[in-house]
């Protein structure tokens, strides 16, 4: 995996390696805030089996070349898992395409609500793994052995194997309409509106705002609408006070993305992300604002 994945493409790892005694590799971020691709491409060996990578990083914006590293994993015989949470809401992904084995991404991040999500995994890989949980509707059948007393159990087929209990089912409704309501839109129209916009906002916050400093790359063609900034004597908790006071939301924090910004020699970063609602007279408000937090 790479130092700019998210926490929860982190800790996870972290806690079942004490468990199992599996070594992490972690590759690094160029200074851009994009991936090292030759040093993650360095860390595959044949004990390798499980790479993991954000398609999209939370913090910056970038979008990484899973497929290019999937080729890779699996020419070492080694398994690709991708966090899809930042790349599924905002651009179209085709987990053949990408030849990725296994891909997770949230509901709350595309409009749906919070408290569910996706994976997605290859058929042949499903059938293969044990359950994870145990309980109704993931069986076929449970028989008891008079002579062993013990009861037989014969899982159910994918997906209803990994779904024990009652599901979350008023979130799959809810997750569902989302995806058609996105799906109705068109993700490449998507992705054109995110890109249009941080052209836009990059293009004026860099001509407009003298004391503010882009993190990572502003290359719109590399990230999608993303961007981490701070302004030069102000804290980013203070920066988003600021716009709070002006109908403005952003982030401030480490964003679930703390050794990133350990790349960026940064502390901490505001965040002002762009979706499919988002308008350039909304940019334009966005700076005005962010001049005047410059007076301060």
């Amino acid at each position: 995996m790479s130092l700019m994945e998210h926490h929860s493409n982190i800790v996870p790892w972290e806690l079942i390696s004490k468990i199992n005694g599996f070594t992490i590799k972690y590759a690094k971020v160029n200074d851009d805030g994009t991936l090292d691709y030759e040093d993650f491409e360095s860390k595959f060996s044949s004990k390798t089996k499980l790479a993991s990578l954000s398609h999209v990083s939370n913090v910056s914006g970038v979008i990484n070349n899973v497929k290019r590293i999937a080729k890779i994993a699996h020419e070492n015989g080694a398994l690709m898992l991708v966090d899809g949470a930042q790349s599924v809401p905002h651009m179209p992904v085709d987990v053949r395409d990408l030849d990725v084995d296994f891909l997770a991404f949230s509901g709350h991040k595309m409009l749906g609500p919070t408290g569910i999500g996706t994976l997605y995994g290859k058929k042949a890989l499903l059938e293969k793994m044990e359950p994870f949980q145990g309980g109704g509707e993931m069986i076929k059948e449970v028989s008891y052995n008079q002579k062993t007393e013990r009861c037989g159990i014969d899982w159910n087929d994918p997906p209803w194997k990994f779904e024990a209990g009652t599901p979350n089912i008023c979130g799959s409704v809810a997750l569902m309409e989302a995806i058609k309501y996105l799906e109705n839109i068109g993700m490449p129209e998507v992705l054109k509106h995110e890109k249009m916009l941080t052209e836009y906002a990059v293009k004026t916050m860099q001509s407009c705002c003298t004391k503010l400093v882009l993190y990572g790359t502003s290359d719109s063609f590399l990230k999608c609408g993303i961007m981490p900034f701070g302004i030069i004597g102000l804290s980013p908790h203070d920066v988003a006070l600021f716009l709070d006071n002006y109908g403005i939301m952003i982030r401030s924090g480490f964003h679930c993305a703390q050794p990133l910004h350990q790349v960026f020699k940064r502390q901490s970063s505001a965040r002002a992300s762009f979706y499919i609602y988002n308008t350039r007279e909304e940019i334009d408000r966005f700076i005005e604002v962010l001049k005047e937090i410059e007076q301060v």
